[in-house]
């Protein structure tokens, strides 16, 4: 990071899962489908702290796997807004799994930045709505 860049945004918990068997892929490890709906899920919860009403998701940005998944892992879905824009929200969601038990090592399972517009009934894009002051 150089010294002109903002520090990085404080990451919140946006969603905490327990991985159930009924996720698992033919190798028996939890679907990477399953994790990028959870990664959706949690930047939206991100992205309508800073705006209300409908937003789509149009991007999801270098997601990659680092570590698979297991069945029985507690997975902490935590978010950081990166930019407010006039119709978006870009959101950079980091992806840790409790192996076993509370208070195990947390894993760095995957991170990705995911894009979200703000749209009409129709979907066309709409300006987020700023507070007033």
């Amino acid at each position: 990071m150089s010294s002109h860049e903002p520090p990085a945004p404080q990451r919140v918990p946006a969603i905490r899962v327990v991985m159930m068997p009924k996720d698992t892929n033919a190798l028996g490890t939890i679907f990477g489908g399953v994790i990028l709906s959870y990664i959706d899920q949690a930047g939206a919860v991100e992205a309508h702290r800073h705006c209300p009403g409908r937003l789509v998701t149009v991007a999801m940005r270098e997601v990659v796997f680092h570590a698979p998944v297991l069945v029985g892992d507690l997975v902490s879905f935590w978010t950081a807004t990166r930019r407010v824009g006039t119709t978006s929200v870009t959101v950079y969601v980091e992806v840790e799994a409790e192996r076993g038990h509370t208070g195990a090592p947390k894993v760095k399972v995957t991170e990705a930045e995911v894009v979200f517009v703000h749209v009409s009934e129709d979907g066309r894009p709409l300006p987020i709505p700023r507070p007033a002051g």
